[in-house]
């Protein structure tokens, strides 16, 4: 393909996805949901016995330590509970957005608005990335429909929150994008920032490395742009464990401080299948019930997604983040949250969504944005644990 050929189907892009109106769309789509959900989030919280304010509600948990990062920098060496006990720390968490919220903070705007900035800003794009991503795919109504279904899933309330998956949903979309339409500059710096945002940006590297064998399969005259682009997202993560390892002084550091903070270590499944059991047989608590249908409602889904063939990237993506999801021990809650950013469970709705009448598909969409909307705003205000 040449540059002419390149320049003219990006430019069907924008012409398939309705240009600045279809756009404008999937961001007035995400704004609705941001809205009704911090109108949720505040109707909760006035509830509470205890209310502390929607906004302190957004900087909870897995915030402050971005924040910690941000502010004070990266930990040199492991860190010690008060009995000796090895603990998390800040190394755990990937470099590019808390180097966002400093960047934003050098403005003169305070560390934690910053961080809220920063994830709201990055939700805009991630807005327009699945859109476009959908759009490409499968039109512009199933591209409308994947934004609906995405940004009001349950847990979707991180997208508020000061948390990565904003940024990470971002730059994964985005990645698709460019690498669907071959713009293979963008998908390297993307899937890069993308494997620096979350360890899952490796299933996103993959992704972007099956898209450029694909890519030379169909064009062997043109290799570099895409298997460089492939080369540079993959580095990414490597390079990160890499830079852990050497500042603490060995190798295997930030897999010693995920598991001592968060019980976080790859048992390919095990504790999964354990949660799952226990909790199906046994559970009579409403929270780890319906995380466990959550989690086989997801696998099912993607089952139905890889059944109607999706481009591969996609499905190498989406499969190879809910192996990771899946198969790692951890806080079982937090799992809905690990899903959100993964598209490919998502997929079935919005291509139903896309093809219904649109009084069906607003109907159905709103039922569910109803029960998403409030169910992550009830784990961040009743729900005591973390996500």
């Amino acid at each position: 393909m040449n540059p002419t050929d390149e320049k003219a189907q990006r430019t069907r892009l924008w012409d398939l996805a309705g240009g600045g109106r279809g756009v404008g769309i999937a961001v007035g789509i995400l704004a609705l949901t941001r809205v009704a959900q911090l109108i949720i989030l505040a109707w909760l919280d006035a509830a509470d016995d205890e209310p502390i304010g929607v906004r302190d509600r957004l900087l909870v948990w897995d915030a402050g330590w971005f924040l910690r990062v941000a502010v004070d920098g990266y930990p040199d060496s492991y860190t010690y509970d008060a009995t000796g006990h090895l603990d998390g720390n800040g190394l755990a968490f990937f470099p590019v957005y808390p180097l966002l919220i400093r960047a934003v903070s050098t403005l003169g705007i305070p560390p934690a608005t910053a961080a809220l900035t920063v994830s709201w800003l990055a939700a805009a794009g991630a807005a327009v990335a699945v859109y476009l991503l959908g759009a490409s795919l499968y039109g512009k109504r199933a591209g409308w429909a994947l934004v609906a279904i995405c940004f009001s899933a349950p847990v979707s309330v991180v997208f508020s929150m000061a948390y990565s998956e904003s940024v990470f949903l971002a730059l994964v979309a985005g990645m698709l994008v460019a690498a669907h339409r071959r713009v293979w500059w963008a998908a390297g710096l993307l899937g890069l920032a993308a494997s620096l945002t979350r360890p899952t940006g490796a299933a996103a590297a993959v992704a972007l490395a099956v898209a450029a064998l694909l890519a030379v399969r169909e064009d062997r005259r043109r290799t570099w742009a895409p298997l460089g682009a492939a080369a540079l997202a993959l580095i990414g993560m490597p390079l990160f464990l890499a830079w852990v390892g050497w500042r603490v002084g060995d190798p295997a550091a930030w897999f010693r401080i995920q598991a001592a903070g968060w019980g976080t270590a790859f048992d390919f499944g095990s504790s999964t299948l354990s949660f799952l059991g226990r909790t199906l047989s046994t559970g009579d608590a409403w929270v780890p019930v319906s995380v466990a249908f959550i989690l086989l409602a997801a696998l099912a889904a993607a089952g139905v997604a890889l059944t109607g063939k999706p481009w591969l990237p996609l499905a190498v993506y989406g499969v190879i983040a809910m192996v990771l999801v899946y198969g790692q021990a951890g806080f079982y809650h937090s799992k809905p949250r690990l899903l959100v950013p993964v598209l490919l469970t998502l997929l079935p709705a919005a291509v139903a969504a896309g093809r219904a009448r649109p009084r069906v598909a607003v109907l159905s969409i709103a039922a569910w944005a109803a029960f998403g909307l409030w169910y992550g705003a009830y784990l961040v205000t009743v729900w005591p644990y973390t996500l």
